[in-house]
């Protein structure tokens, strides 16, 4: 606890060559006390707590130390990460880079006749009807997209089988499979992914470049907030993370059963809404064609995106 009071939020990207108590310590000598969130700490404080529990159940240890520890999240609700308002959703896929641009380089805020399909046009929309995480999506091998039982998947993982071996994951649950939603198929997604292979691309986004830090999301995230204020989408307590309460909103609209939500975000242990220590363990071996049925429940019904569609939704 005295060690995640001065830990500063990414840690391992800032300082990769020091513990996490050497860190704390030159974070304490410099006077900066931690900002990590409630919800990280006692994210953290759980999973001490499960293994301290296993170990009281080993006869390890004669009492659970972490039983109870955690701070108090002081943060009112109005004040955390919001999803995206239709509004900001639909200047976000009505900006030029979605409806003609000059380009997808420096000219995709400038109208023009180009319809470019590369990263920056796909990320965000696999943001939304995906929930994976920007680095998630920015990271992906080509091979990490896969036919499961009949299924267009994504799967979330930092396996590589000949693709580059540099993918990183939040958590454990992290790793997970994710249906391709009808909206991303309806739109040339698995088009775009056939062209990769054919180009032999070990990346599914191969001009999407890590940072120093070795982490994809860090370039993209910066040109994203530059996307968002240029499409007039620009707004407090949002940011691209806000697809991804996009999409749990979207689940629960569409009742869909919380074993489910919890294996297609990956939320288990993710110190989000769904807080509890045995989380990690549900969701867990669903077949593809019932993940495929839950995600195409996913609907935004007040963004228009038909000036996408090249294909019927099946």
């Amino acid at each position: 606890m005295d060690t995640l009071r001065w830990l500063p939020p990414n840690s391992t990207k800032r300082f990769p060559k020091l513990t996490a108590r050497e860190i704390a310590q030159k974070a304490r000598d410099a006077g900066k006390a931690s900002s990590l969130s409630p919800a990280t700490v006692n994210g953290y404080m759980n999973k001490l707590s499960s293994l301290m529990t296993w170990a009281v159940n080993e006869g390890l240890i004669d009492r659970n130390p972490a039983k109870g520890l955690g701070v108090v999240d002081t943060t009112n609700r109005k004040d955390k990460r919001q999803p995206f308002t239709p509004k900001q959703l639909q200047g976000i896929f009505t900006a030029p880079l979605y409806t003609g641009c000059q380009d997808d380089d420096y000219g995709y805020a400038k109208p023009g006749d180009a319809r470019p399909r590369r990263g920056r046009f796909w990320v965000p929309l696999i943001g939304l009807f995906s929930g994976m995480r920007l680095n998630e999506i920015c990271q992906m091998n080509t091979e990490d997209v896969r036919v499961i039982d009949g299924t267009l998947c994504f799967v979330v993982t930092t396996e590589a089988i000949k693709g580059t071996n540099d993918k990183r994951l939040k958590t454990g649950s992290s790793e997970r499979v994710i249906p391709v939603h009808p909206t991303l198929l309806a739109s040339g997604f698995e088009e775009y992914v056939s062209e990769q292979r054919r180009k032999r691309n070990a990346k599914l986004f191969p001009e999407l470049l890590p940072a120093k830090t070795g982490y994809y999301s860090d370039v993209f995230s910066k040109w994203f907030r530059r996307f968002l204020q240029k499409a007039g989408a620009s707004a407090g307590r949002t940011c691209f993370h806000s697809f991804r309460h996009n999409f749990r909103d979207a689940l629960r609209e569409a009742r869909v059963d919380r074993e489910l939500a919890l294996a297609l975000g990956g939320w288990a242990g993710d110190n989000g809404d769904m807080g509890s220590e045995s989380a990690e363990f549900y969701g867990r071996g669903f077949r593809a064609s019932t993940l495929l049925e839950a995600i195409s429940k996913v609907n935004y019904p007040e963004l228009e995106l038909g000036h996408l569609i090249i294909c019927s939704i099946q």
